[in-house]
């Protein structure tokens, strides 16, 4: 069976499933083959609680890319002491990193499109595919209604460059129902989101967005607004 058909099994399958059936489906069959990325948002900290609070065997890894919000930090540490669980950590290459400050300064991301996603690229997608290495079952915390690149999607995909199935388990919860999962269950958040920060990455790169902007306004918001994407989720 090809990887496209697999996925369309897993959609049919497990549909009308709660999240949790789906998961305990998914570590049922892929033993130890599933990871989870987390870049402690209102939606991973929801996929975080799943996980940890049900004891599920499921790696959670988070990339620091060395430019994230001291905020993202505290609720990363206010989340290892909440669980008592591991979450591991993947940080880019030291030499490329280097190599584009030494020859291309602090801010070269706000010079043009191919330097952002340069360095999006070494500090995320990198990283990215060390923690995919290994696994078949790669837990994300997309919503379709955070983009239109995302409306199209299926809570199970073929990711075709990570050659990896993708799971959305929370692709068509809303935003208030996530903020409601997290003050139900007393889920440790970032602060940012108080303070109108709806989608966190690296600090100087992420701002809040106003009443009325779309919800990617505060990602790289110096560029038009046309798939903004840093390359982890390339065509969603």
């Amino acid at each position: 069976m090809d990887e496209n058909k697999i996925v369309q099994q897993l959609n049919k399958d497990l549909s009308g499933k709660s999240i949790l059936e789906k998961l305990e489906f998914l570590v049922e069959k892929y033993v130890g083959k599933i990871v989870f990325t987390t870049s402690f948002g209102y939606e991973d900290q929801v996929i975080t609680d799943m996980i940890f609070k049900n004891g599920l065997p499921v790696e959670v890894v988070t990339l620091d890319t060395g430019r994230m919000f001291e905020e993202t930090y505290k609720v990363f540490r206010s989340t290892l002491e909440r669980y008592g669980k591991p979450i591991k950590a993947y940080f880019p290459p030291t030499d490329k990193v280097e190599k584009l400050l030494n020859e291309k300064g602090p801010f070269s991301f706000y010079e043009s499109v191919e330097n952002r996603k340069e360095c999006c690229y070494i500090r995320k997608v990198i990283p990215l595919k060390r923690a995919l290495d290994g696994h078949e079952i790669w837990i994300t915390g997309l919503r379709a209604s955070q983009s239109a690149n995302r409306s199209g999607l299926h809570e199970f995909e073929w990711d075709e460059g990570n050659q990896i199935i993708k799971f959305n388990p929370l692709l068509d919860w809303s935003l208030d129902e996530v903020k409601k999962y997290v003050k139900d269950n007393n889920v440790p958040y970032n602060i940012l989101h108080d303070k109108g920060f709806v989608s966190i990455g690296c600090e100087p790169c992420t701002r809040a967005i106003k009443p009325g902007e779309d919800f990617r306004a505060g990602r790289w918001w110096w560029e038009q607004n046309t798939g903004k994407e840093c390359g982890l989720h390339e065509n969603n």
